[in-house]
């Protein structure tokens, strides 16, 4: 005898909502929900499987057994599966046991929509709730201003598992973290950090990226509520949140969204649309409407019920063309004959305009790397409507800049200085991210050449050069203070490196570079458009030298910077002022707290009426080797 009563949270309404693809809370009906049925507690469930003949509900309340609760399928051809089932408590493990009506197929499945999942290597889904008491309404009220494009965001990109282990290599837990991390961030300077995934995946050498739980933070570290702590906790510290969102693909493993109801439910039929080759896993069908429901309903939850204060798009332009990663024959054109997946630019502008409508103060990042237009651009104008986009050609440049011996760098002056012919094209954020720390691509820190002064010099040098371009800022963990060897996910970063002098110096190069940033408004009050800078000089390549004014609204508080990127010093070097006046030396990336020569423009230097770099006045300085200096007008 089936033991599942008849009871549903959908309304027509929601299921035509649902079948149109416009459904953005799918979480407050799909999924398993305590809940109390004429006076008798119990659960939900609702598990949308068209083509399945039966679902069952197996868990360790029936000893996983096949038949004893059957979900009953809804009239209106939704494809959704629902019952209620008394008795079932918060805890419960479960999973939906799926006899498909295509060749007898059976798969069994976790739950897409659980809230909380066994800890791998196990993968069950556990019944859960929300339930949590936020003490971060200081946070959400300006949070509007805080995460304004007009303001300073400086992100610190966090993995979870490595940031810093326990005893035995254990992982630190949510609460921990949110001692430690937040303690750590504030007295860095950092205004928001970025968690890489922290939804449940199976496979820890994926980093994350490879999703099974869309709505369940990862058990690995502890429980949902703990997860909210850890948001909490730095919301309370002045820290906004990103958290990074794969909406790209998703692995085959046999509990996850793949195949579920024995057909392409969540992927793409096509295997030219439904295959990625480079991760060897599964992409969405961002054609089918439920399918888009799903995702912009994951969406919409993390921001709603975790506080979450924007989205790091991962992988767009895998997503954007069809082509990607394939060869010849290997994909279709669209219907124009172009390479675009225009089902995937539909999505993604919806995607957009859904979240910006509804939560105040949020961002979207795309990290996207080819030249697509208008990435970061309304979509009423023919964007796609996210808040910001990765400069990834400014990293590559930058880097391969850095990486050259600096007697050869006089004739790759346009490596850096070609960013600033496409710099306001978009809402661009600067990133050093994960991705430049592994497979064989050293650490920040080592790619810089030289001896050791001069690879601590050059990695001050980059970082005050990233600090002072146009543009929001993102470091990976380790990075902050000279991390020597590569990213490894399986190991604290090298936490012992503080202790010596050069390391602490690079810290504390990061920590004064975040306060630079967020206390003068020329380098973020107009970060995405060219009225924010203006060359000096660009040309004195010989020298290996830029000079460039950061502007904000202000004109008074216009910032002079100058770069030297041999470690020659440069005396009595001259560059051009707009104004008379005064300069006052306030950021010197040689300073000797940081590890460098103590090299220094002490006094207040005096604008002259002589004219120089096309400009009336000028002023004669004192340039450090490898350096940045920065300097206001008073």
């Amino acid at each position: 005898m089936n033991k599942v009563i008849t009871h549903s949270l959908f309304t027509d309404f929601d299921i035509d909502l649902f079948k149109a693809g416009k459904h953005f809370k799918l979480y407050e009906k799909l999924g398993a929900h305590l809940v109390e049925v004429n006076g008798v507690k119990g659960v939900y469930f609702a598990v949308w499987a068209p083509t399945a003949q039966s679902v069952s509900v197996v868990g360790d309340f029936n000893y996983w057994t096949e038949g004893e609760h059957l979900l009953q399928v809804r009239w209106d051809s939704s494809g959704i599966w629902e019952g209620f089932i008394p008795g079932i408590e918060k805890g419960t493990l479960y999973k939906y046991k799926i006899q498909s009506n295509i060749n007898g197929v059976v798969t069994e499945k976790a739950d897409p929509f659980s809230l909380y999942c066994e800890k791998p290597p196990h993968t069950a889904s556990v019944v859960w709730d929300l339930d949590y008491n936020w003490k971060d309404e200081n946070w959400m009220q300006s949070r509007k201003e805080n995460n304004a494009l007009d303001k300073p965001y400086s992100v610190y990109e966090v993995h979870l598992g490595s940031w810093k282990r326990g005893e035995n290599n254990r992982f630190l837990t949510y609460l921990e973290l949110a001692d430690d991390l937040v303690n750590y961030v504030k007295e860095t300077g950092f205004t928001h950090v970025e968690f890489m995934p922290i939804m449940e995946y199976p496979y820890d050498p994926s980093w994350g990226y490879q999703l099974t739980g869309y709505f369940a933070p990862t058990s690995r570290f502890g429980k949902p509520q703990d997860f909210m702590v850890l948001v909490d906790k730095l919301h309370q510290a002045g820290i906004g949140v990103i958290l990074d969102w794969v909406p790209s693909h998703f692995p085959d493993d046999a509990h996850g969204l793949g195949f579920f109801d024995g057909s392409h439910l969540y992927e793409h039929p096509d295997r030219r649309k439904g295959y990625h080759p480079d991760w060897k896993s599964l992409v969405f069908n961002y054609g089918r409407n439920e399918v888009r429901a799903f995702l912009i309903s994951n969406a919409v939850f993390w921001l709603q019920h975790y506080h979450a204060d924007g989205l790091r798009v991962d992988a767009v332009a895998s997503m954007l063309y069809l082509d990607y990663s394939r060869n010849e024959g290997e994909w279709e054109p669209n219907i124009y004959g172009g390479r675009e997946n225009l089902d995937t630019i539909s999505f993604l502008k919806e995607f957009n305009e859904v979240i910006y409508a509804n939560f105040d103060g949020v961002q979207t990042i795309a990290e996207e790397s080819t030249s697509f237009p208008m990435v970061s651009r309304p979509t009423f104008t023919g964007g796609l409507g996210f808040g910001m986009k990765w400069m990834m050609g400014w990293m590559h440049d930058t880097l391969k800049y850095f990486q050259k011996e600096t007697v050869y760098r006089k004739y790759h002056q346009n490596d850096l200085t070609f960013s600033m012919t496409y710099a306001f094209t978009e809402n661009f954020m600067l990133p050093f991210s994960h991705d430049e720390v592994v497979y064989g691509k050293k650490s920040i820190a080592n790619k810089m050449p030289g001896d050791e002064w001069q690879k601590f010099a050059n990695l001050r040098l980059l970082y005050g050069y990233m600090f002072t371009h146009p543009g929001t800022k993102l470091l990976f963990m380790g990075s902050e203070f000279g991390q020597s060897d590569e990213w490894n996910f399986e190991k604290s970063l090298d936490w012992h490196l503080l202790q010596y002098d050069y390391h602490s110096g690079i810290k504390k190069v990061i920590t004064d570079l975040n306060n630079l940033y967020k206390t003068r408004p020329a380098l973020y009050e107009k970060q995405f458009t060219g009225e924010g800078f203006e060359w000096i000089n660009y040309s004195d390549h010989q020298n290996a030298v830029l000079s460039y004014i950061r502007k904000g609204n202000n004109p008074d508080e216009n910032l002079i910077v100058v770069c030297n990127f041999t470690q020659v010093v440069r005396e009595n070097y001259r560059i051009g002022i707009p104004k008379k006046g005064k300069l006052e030396e306030i950021f010197n990336s040689d300073a000797t707290i940081y590890g460098g020569s103590g090299l220094a423009n002490t006094n207040t230097l005096k604008i002259e009426k002589s004219a120089y770099d096309g400009r009336d006045f000028s002023v004669e300085l004192l340039l450090p080797p490898l350096s940045v200096t920065v300097y206001s007008l008073v």
